[in-house]
């Protein structure tokens, strides 16, 4: 492939642009990859485009492979698919996952990239860091055969948090979300639904990952005595404000939170290795496609974010294309 490729760049908040990128040569444990497919995390990304991400934890929202600073200009992304056109011998033509910002091409260090399992399509693999923090996630709140579970808020962690809860023996899971469209998705899962007023209570464990201070509310509303939260929403820097007031105390609740960024203590036998390739084995399931709910061209990628932003295009997981590179 040609040492050219492109690149997008937050240019400024809620402006994004295409950038050149000169490719140098890979070295002996480096690998050049041709992107097929990126994901825009649309939750976390559309933050960071709008240029709210707290400037203490610009440390800690660091992608992998970004450049630049927050707030602006930085190039930013962490869900891509591609194909090793050069590297060692075991991953040449193999179609990898890497978690490298939207770029048509790169070169990045060999155990950078996991390849992808042959019953996985390339397009499906873009869920892995998203399945990956759902994994994560189940690792810390550790359900048990039996549970009442309540996800709250049906993007695409929510939406991978129960399809992977529709796999335990026993576990009767309601997905819940203001929007009743999402209706359809829970079904796709095999989870119940239910819009925020008609959720089911005494639950032995609700998740949280509406990324609002009313979702949070109604996650500790619906718990059992002496249940926890699983909070997994990015708030970015937008303040919370609950009422803690009432049953919080008598019934001593919880909030727990997680984050992919580390992996579960719960699991501490577990590399961050070990935890994406399970995501990516587990993705082998069809119901996973159900989270790919529209596509762009690689040249719309800045139209598409600010369009995904103001909310004018909505979307779980919003799949880049890089067939015309």
């Amino acid at each position: 492939m040609t040492r050219q490729a492109r690149a997008f760049w937050l240019r400024a908040p809620g402006e994004g642009e295409l950038r050149p990128v000169e490719l140098p040569p890979p070295g002996p444990d480096e690998v050049l990859v041709r992107t097929l497919f990126s994901g825009v995390s649309r939750g976390t990304e559309t933050l960071v485009f709008t240029g709210r991400v707290p400037a203490d934890q610009y440390a800690s929202m660091r992608a992998p492979f970004q450049e630049g600073d927050f707030p602006a200009p930085v190039k930013y992304g962490y869900l891509s698919v591609g194909t090793v056109e050069e590297g060692p011998d075991a991953l040449r033509g193999r179609i990898v996952f890497c978690l490298h910002p939207h770029q048509t091409g790169y070169v990045v260090p060999a155990d950078a990239v996991v390849a992808v399992p042959e019953n996985v399509p390339a397009a499906r693999a873009v869920l892995a860091g998203t399945v990956e923090t759902a994994v994560n996630a189940l690792w810390d709140a550790a359900p048990l055969v039996g549970d009442r579970v309540t996800v709250i808020g049906a993007g695409m962690v929510g939406c991978c948090v129960a399809a992977l809860l529709a796999r335990f023996p026993g576990v009767r899971t309601e997905l819940v979300d203001a929007d009743p469209a999402r209706a359809g998705v829970a079904a796709a899962l095999g989870v119940d639904f239910a819009l925020p007023a008609d959720a089911a209570g005494d639950r032995d464990l609700v998740v949280h990952a509406s990324a609002t201070a009313a979702g949070l509310q109604r996650a500790l509303d619906l718990l059992r005595p002496e249940r926890s939260v699983l909070e997994l929403s990015w708030y970015g820097d937008r303040p919370v404000t609950l009422a803690l007031g009432g049953a919080f105390h008598s019934k001593r609740l919880g909030v727990r939170s997680s984050q992919v960024g580390t992996v579960s203590p719960r699991r501490a036998d577990r590399s961050y290795a070990d935890r994406l390739a399970l995501a990516l084995e587990l993705l082998a399931d069809p119901v996973f496609d159900a989270l790919l709910t529209g596509r762009s061209r690689f040249a719309e990628l800045p139209d598409a974010l600010d369009r995904l932003a103001s909310g004018r295009l909505p979307a779980l997981c919003h799949l880049i294309t890089y067939d015309e590179e």
